[in-house]
């Protein structure tokens, strides 16, 4: 281990989040950004004309009688976004066209060979139909709900159900062993400074850029018998030696307080995941009522029940 800093858990409101995986990049409009075309300034009078704003239906190239429209680019970016992360921003729309050129024309041999017609390509066909659909469907009814308001009134009921707990600023010296750590806290009880120790003895990595800091942390935070020490301490009291699977500390403590809820910019993007997975829910429940799935393999039915279940148990809760 190269970290011998106590082990951070995680904080509970970071287990808000998740990733939603449904086959496509979701796109979740900044907060800030909801309003801002309704507060552009209008443009000067004297100002020149600007070219008209392209649509989905502008025409990028031409493939021989064949258009590539900016709907196409929008298209090609949602299906391509793990690859186009790794191209320069300045470049992502010829990478794009690139990409739907060399399809177009490829698409075009495979029609002149007939493989249009075939039930294997028409069952694909169906396929990419279904999906399509379905990401239109949770565009439009379910990211299309997660709305400001919609994030406000679940960041106030975050608000009020929050427990505040007890938070502790403390500092470390970590060492090797024991007759180290007892050395070094009878040079702090002789008035030495704890940080300039931290940045020359401490063997934790970190301590050589901010003198052992660990800034605030509560309950569950620290390997258990770090903790117990640290909360035990009051501010200004420095600890004796504390043995932990990482060596030796003498911990520290600055200040204590209660936990805050953090603010509404901070977990805006949890909150509005959140959202999404509870209005994918329950649109899934919904539109699944009365309606008949058979799945005539016992063995593979039992499996699937038992990942909906997970899913379910798995999923962010109000």
């Amino acid at each position: 281990m190269t970290d011998r800093t106590p082990s951070r858990a995680v904080s509970p409101i970071a287990r808000l989040g998740g990733v939603l995986m449904l086959g496509t990049a979701l796109f979740i409009m900044p907060l800030g950004a909801m309003a801002q075309d309704a507060t552009q300034p209008a443009a000067p009078a004297a100002a020149p004309a600007q070219p008209a704003a392209p649509t989905p239906d502008t025409v990028v190239a031409k493939v021989g009688e064949d258009a590539i429209t900016e709907a196409d680019i929008s298209f090609a970016a949602e299906d391509l976004a793990q690859e186009l992360a790794n191209v320069p921003p300045d470049q992502r729309k010829a990478f794009l066209l690139t990409v739907l050129i060399d399809m177009k024309v490829m698409a075009n041999a495979a029609k002149a060979a007939g493989m249009d017609q075939t039930d294997i390509f028409k069952r694909r066909l169906a396929y990419l139909e279904d999906r399509a659909l379905r990401r239109a469907y949770f565009a439009e009814k379910v990211t299309a709900a997660v709305t400001q308001e919609a994030v406000q009134a679940a960041y106030d009921k975050f608000v009020a159900d929050f427990k505040p707990q007890d938070e502790v600023h403390a500092r470390h010296i970590l060492v090797a062993t024991e007759d180290e750590a007892k050395a070094i806290k009878t040079e702090l009880d002789g008035g030495a400074s704890f940080e300039d120790l931290a940045k020359a003895k401490s063997i934790d990595p970190s301590a050589k850029q901010n003198g052992g800091d660990l800034g605030f942390f509560s309950a569950g935070q620290m390997v258990k018998p770090f903790e117990e020490a640290a909360f035990k301490l009051e501010p200004g009291q420095i600890s004796d030696p504390i043995q932990s699977q990482f060596g030796w500390h003498v911990i520290k403590v600055e200040e204590k307080r209660k936990s805050s809820p953090p603010p509404l910019q901070q977990v805006a993007q949890q909150l509005q995941q959140q959202l999404m997975f509870t209005g994918f829910d329950n649109a899934i429940a919904e539109l699944k009522k009365g309606v008949a799935i058979d799945i005539p393999d016992a063995a593979l039915a039992d499996q699937v029940k038992q990942q909906s279940q997970q899913a379910e148990e798995a999923a962010p809760t109000n």
